[in-house]
């Protein structure tokens, strides 16, 4: 028979919403310390902490974004500076330094200068770059939350489809218990029992089949909060829902274009292209290259002075190749813009296709959870408690008592999965819009 102590926390007409299931934004989420009533147990909270703190992927890429915010200025810099040492004009017969007058030991330097506006073009892609990268680690963020969250109410589910299915077995014993009462006065049969007692057994199968499922989701939620895989995960008994009243679905269009970190990235990457265009275009103008140098002579072997030469040297590339290379050049980056563009609007239709599909499932989560409570899991009690007094007087036979225990069971279990689906739906919406706050408070 199905236990009510499962409902008894979320009758009342409208539940509190205490805490928001999903942390998203530009600042590090500022989780409410809590501790837990047995030591041990991991609230939503403290697996979002955990996880945002710990997890490899997610640090990964945000060392992979701080690389990035180094190299701008690298690219913005000027290359270095070349300092040349040399012997010039030796007489290969004797070597002698002395001998020829153009024999000399020179020292120089020299400076590539690229053309005016290279460098901050350079610079400019590079940070622009880094900003995508930087939005690369909120996206990854955000998505980690997600996945936390999700991965959490499936634990939650599966430790109440547990619960029931035990207080099933409860109940199911309890039916064993009448008809063996009914058989031994005679006034049941015994194939009452032996179908009763099947029933029993189909349900602690039941139970294996949800313990095998429960280990399999603790393990991708310790992979999610860098713990070992067998680490044991207990749950609350209870949990905060949250039930937003949803602003319309174009606002959360409008919303994710402007917040998601996914969309950002993009489009820095569009101007991180439309950078590296007009970096290639300058390209066909040449870089300097300036030098100066200094050539120490010796006196001749009779002691006659010999004066130093000075040198000074401007050179320039010369881009006789533009058709085989700046061009192509210019083609590449046109076409990498083109990609970026592209790459955009496809990332803002399937953004939309996220939200629609998350706010849809919500809302068939909420109503179908409206209906398990007000209509569909009383009315199943309210039938299992009429077949069983059927039951004892005579009236009514095993067969449709076991079918509506079954029944009454899975739809309870139902219930919880509906419930656990709400809270994940609007995960994954508030993950898809890229903000905490997707109501109209």
């Amino acid at each position: 028979m199905l236990s009510p102590k499962p409902l008894l926390w979320r009758l009342s007409p409208r539940r509190l919403v205490l805490l928001c299931i999903v942390a998203v934004g530009g600042a590090e989420p500022a989780f409410a310390e809590e501790s837990a009533r047995t030591e041990g147990v991991l609230t939503l909270q403290q697996a979002l902490k955990q996880a945002l703190s710990g997890n490899p992927g997610l640090q990964e890429i945000r060392a992979r974004a701080d690389a990035a915010a180094a190299m701008p200025s690298q690219a913005g810099a000027l290359p270095d500076p070349q300092l040349s040492f040399g012997a010039l004009n030796i007489p290969s017969n004797t070597f002698n330094l002395r001998q020829d007058e153009m024999t000399m030991m020179a020292v120089g330097v020299s400076q590539q200068i690229p053309f005016p506006g290279k460098l901050n073009l350079q610079e400019q892609a590079a940070e622009l770059e880094a900003e995508a990268a930087a939005q690369s680690a909120e996206e990854a963020r955000l998505r980690l939350t997600r996945d936390v969250t999700i991965r959490w109410w499936q634990l939650f589910y599966l430790d109440r489809a547990l619960m029931v299915n035990k207080d099933a077995q409860t109940a199911f014993q309890a039916l064993v218990d009448v008809a063996l009462a009914q058989y031994r006065a005679g006034e049941g049969l015994q194939q009452d029992v032996l179908i009763a007692q099947l029933e029993c057994s189909k349900l602690k199968d039941r139970l294996l089949e949800l313990i095998g499922i429960r280990h399999g989701e603790a393990a991708r939620l310790n992979a999610l909060l860098n713990r070992s895989g067998n680490t044991a995960v207990r749950l609350p008994d209870t949990a905060d829902v949250l039930e937003p009243k949803l602003v319309a679905d174009t606002v959360l269009f409008e919303t994710a274009g402007q917040t998601r970190p996914e969309i950002a990235q993009q489009r820095k990457a569009i101007d991180a292209a439309r950078t590296r265009l007009e970096l290639a275009h300058k390209d066909y103008w040449p870089d300097l290259n300036v030098g100066a140098g200094y050539a120490f002579r010796q006196n001749a072997p009779d002691g006659t002075f010999r004066s130093d030469f000075a040198e000074f040297r401007l050179s320039v590339n010369l881009p006789i190749y533009a058709g085989q290379k700046q061009s192509k050049a210019v083609d590449q980056r046109n076409s990498e813009l083109l990609k970026e563009q592209f790459a955009l609007e496809e990332s803002l239709r399937k953004l939309q296709a996220d939200i629609t599909q998350a706010l849809a499932s919500y809302q068939h989560a909420r109503e179908r959870l409206e209906l398990f409570e007000t209509d569909i899991v009383p009315q199943a009690k309210q039938t299992v408690a009429s077949l069983l007094a059927g039951y004892r007087t005579g009236q009514t036979d095993m067969n449709t008592l076991l079918r509506a225990e079954t029944t009454a069971l899975d739809y309870e279990i139902q219930y919880w999965e509906a419930l656990a689906r709400s809270q994940q739906a609007l995960a994954e919406m508030a993950a898809a819009v890229g903000e905490e706050k997707i109501d109209e408070n």
